[in-house]
C-alpha cells in the first residue's frame, strides 16, 4: 500500500511523514519551582526533542483557564495562562523551536469554552432567547416547571450533560449543555458569531508563527438539530459502529465538515504548510477518513489503532483498514499509542490481552505486569514507527514511563474522578510530571521538590540521565528508531505485507523488513538477515522472541 492522492500522485507535505511529540505543559518542565510546568521550562528542554529526533511538537492548552479540566476549559483564546508564563514566552518558544528545525502545533478547544469566559458570563446575565445565550446551547427544561433536563444526555466525565442556571432575578432558569465538565459549556456552532470568532482565533496564532492546530473534540462541534434522547452509554468512542447503528446525536455529525473546509481555506492562505489535526474519536475508519479529505484537515488521530488488541490479527486488521481508508481520500495515516487522555501503553499492554481499556488505574484495581507491559510497549512502538504515515509520541514514552497506578486517590484532580462518583479514576496517572534526573529534586522536573501530581518512587529508574547513552535503554531504542525511520524514509514509503497469521506479522517498507512476534515460540529470521534494530535482544541463535519487533534487511 502506498500513500497517494485519488489522482494517483504521491502525497507530499512535511506532515505526511512527521513524528510529532506531544507536550503536556503542566508536566514537562517547571522553570520556577512552583510544581507546575511552564512555557520557559519547555523552551529550556527543546534540545531534548532535537536529540530524540522528532520533527514537531504539539502543545496541550496553555491559555488562561480556571483549570477545571487542566486547561481544556479556556477563558481567553488569545493569551497565556499565568501559571504557564506570558504571551512573550509563547513567542519565544515558537522562535526557539523554529531555530532548531522544530515545528509547533498548538491545541485549539472549539467545542466548548470555560464557564469563566466573558461570553458565558454575558449569557448568564442575559435573558433566554438573547444573542448572548445564542452563542451556547441553552434550552428550556422538560416538566411542568422546566425542572428536568432538556434531554437524557450524559457527560463524558459522568453525570448529566445539562446544568440549570439561576436567572438574575434568583429564579431557576434554562439549562445549558456541557458534554464534559459543568465548567465547559458547549458552544453553538450554528451561530455565525461563533464561527467568525474562531476564524479570528486561528489567524491570531497563525500570525504568531504556529505551524498548525490540534483540534480538541473535532467530531463534537455540531449536534443533531433536535437534540434527540440517546439511551446508549456516553462515550467519546464506544467501539466499531455497525452499519445499521445510528450515530450518537452529539458526535460526528456531517455539519462539522463545512466548518473545517472554511478553516482549511484560512490555513492555506498562510505560507509554510500549516496543518489541522483532528482529535476525532470516530469509527469506522471510513468515517474518520472524511475529516482528512483534500479540502479539510491534514491529519486525524487513529484511535482505532490505539485501542486495537495486542494480537497479530487485530493489528493486521486495523493497519490494513486504516491505510485503505486514508488512501481513498489522499491523506496520510496518523498513528498514536499514548496521549494525555489514556492509560500509557507501557501499562495498558501489561494487562491481559482483551481487557477493556480502563479509564485510569488506581489503588485496589488490577495492576499491570510492568515488565510485560514495557516489553510489549517497546515492540508496539517499533511496529508503529515502521508504518507509513505520521506518528505521535507522548512525552515520557521515550523513557518507557508507565502509568502511575498507585497514586493516592486524594491526590487526583481529573474531574472524571468526582463526576463518576469515584468509580472512574480518570487520566491523572498518565499526566504525572516526567523525570529528567534520577537524583535531583522532583527528578529534575523543576528546581524544587514541588510537583502538582505526586511522582512515584520508581521514577528514578526511568529518568533520562539513567538512560542516555545506555545501550538497550528505551530512550536509545527510540533515538535509533527515529534515525532509521528518517534514513529509510519509512513515513513516505509503501507497505507490503509478507505474512499475517495468528502469531506473527511481517511486512516490507522502505527497503527493510519488519517482523513482530505475538506468539509464544521464537520466530527464526531468514538466512543472512542483517538486523538493524530490535525492541529486545534476540535469542542466542538469532530468533525473534515473543513480544519483540525487529527491523532487518534480508
Amino acid at each position: 500500500m502506498t500513500q497517494q492522492n485519488p489522482s494517483g500522485d504521491p502525497i507530499t507535505g512535511w506532515w505526511t511523514e512527521a513524528v510529532i511529540y506531544q507536550i503536556y505543559p503542566r508536566s514537562f518542565a517547571d522553570s520556577d519551582g512552583d510544581g507546575i510546568g511552564d512555557l520557559p521550562g519547555i523552551t529550556a528542554r527543546l534540545d531534548h526533542l532535537v536529540d530524540l529526533g522528532v520533527d514537531a511538537v504539539w502543545l496541550s492548552p496553555f491559555y488562561p483557564s480556571p483549570q477545571a479540566d487542566a486547561g481544556y476549559d479556556v477563558s481567553d483564546y488569545r493569551d497565556v495562562e499565568p501559571l504557564f508564563g506570558r504571551l512573550p514566552d509563547a513567542d519565544k518558544l515558537i522562535t526557539e523551536a523554529h531555530s532548531r528545525g522544530l515545528r509547533v502545533i498548538v491545541d485549539l478547544v472549539p467545542n466548548h469554552t470555560s464557564s469563566a469566559h466573558p461570553w458565558f458570563a454575558a449569557a448568564l446575565a442575559a435573558a433566554p432567547g438573547s444573542p448572548e445565550r445564542a452563542r451556547y446551547v441553552f434550552r428550556d427544561g422538560r416538566g411542568p416547571a422546566g425542572e428536568q433536563p432538556p434531554n437524557d444526555w450524559q457527560s463524558v466525565f459522568g453525570g448529566p450533560a445539562w446544568t440549570r442556571v439561576v436567572d438574575p432575578d434568583g429564579q431557576p432558569g434554562q439549562w445549558y449543555l456541557h458534554l464534559f465538565d459543568t465548567g465547559q459549556p458547549d458552544l453553538n456552532w450554528d451561530n455565525p458569531e461563533v464561527r467568525t470568532e474562531f476564524l479570528d482565533i486561528l489567524r491570531f496564532w497563525l500570525d504568531r508563527g504556529v505551524d498548525g492546530f490540534r483540534v480538541d473534540v473535532a467530531h463534537g462541534l455540531v449536534k443533531q438539530a433536535d437534540l434527540a434522547d440517546w439511551r446508549e452509554p456516553q462515550e467519546i468512542l464506544s467501539g466499531r459502529e455497525e452499519e445499521d447503528k445510528p450515530r450518537p446525536p452529539m458526535w460526528d455529525q456531517d455539519g462539522v465538515h463545512e466548518i473545517y473546509r472554511e478553516w482549511r481555506r484560512v490555513l492555506d492562505s498562510y505560507p509554510g504548510e500549516r496543518i489541522l489535526v483532528a482529535e476525532a474519536w470516530v469509527e469506522p475508519a471510513e468515517r474518520l477518513a472524511r475529516y482528512v479529505r483534500p479540502d479539510e484537515m491534514h491529519q486525524a488521530f487513529n484511535f482505532e489503532y490505539l485501542l486495537a488488541s495486542w494480537t497479530a490479527p487485530a493489528q493486521y486488521a486495523v493497519i490494513t483498514r486504516s491505510l485503505e481508508a486514508t488512501d481513498s481520500v489522499g491523506a496520510p495515516t496518523t498513528w498514536v499509542l499514548s496521549n494525555h487522555d489514556v492509560v500509557r501503553h507501557a501499562s495498558r499492554l501489561g494487562l491481559p490481552v482483551g481487557t477493556p481499556r480502563p479509564n485510569g488505574i488506581g489503588i485496589g484495581d488490577p495492576q499491570p505486569d510492568a515488565a510485560l507491559g514495557l516489553r510489549r510497549a517497546r515492540a508496539a512502538t517499533l511496529l508503529m514507527l515502521a508504518l507509513p504515515g505520521s506518528a505521535y509520541l507522548y512525552q515520557g514514552e521515550e523513557l518507557g514511563l508507565p502509568e502511575h497506578t498507585t497514586m493516592p486517590d486524594e491526590a487526583r484532580q481529573d474531574p472524571t474522578w468526582a463526576r463518576s462518583g469515584h468509580t472512574q479514576r480518570g487520566r491523572d496517572g498518565c499526566r504525572v510530571p516526567i523525570p529528567w534526573e534520577a537524583d535531583a529534586p522532583s527528578y529534575g522536573f523543576g528546581p524544587t521538590d514541588a510537583s502538582w501530581l505526586p511522582q512515584p518512587a520508581v521514577w528514578a529508574e526511568y529518568a533520562l540521565d539513567r538512560q542516555r547513552d545506555v545501550p538497550g535503554s528505551t530512550y536509545e531504542m527510540y533515538r535509533t528508531a527515529l534515525r532509521l525511520r528518517r534514513e529509510y524514509a519509512l513515513g513516505r514509503s509503501a507497505l507490503r505485507w509478507r505474512e499475517s497469521g495468528d502469531a506473527v506479522l511481517i511486512f516490507d517498507n522502505g527497503g527493510l523488513t519488519v517482523l513482530t512476534n505475538f506468539g509464544e515460540a521464537p520466530v527464526p529470521l531468514p538466512a543472512g538477515a542483517e538486523v538493524l534494530h530490535s525492541s529486545a535482544p534476540l535469542t542466542d541463535d538469532g530468533a525473534v522472541p515473543t513480544d519483540v519487533t525487529v527491523w532487518f534487511r534480508a
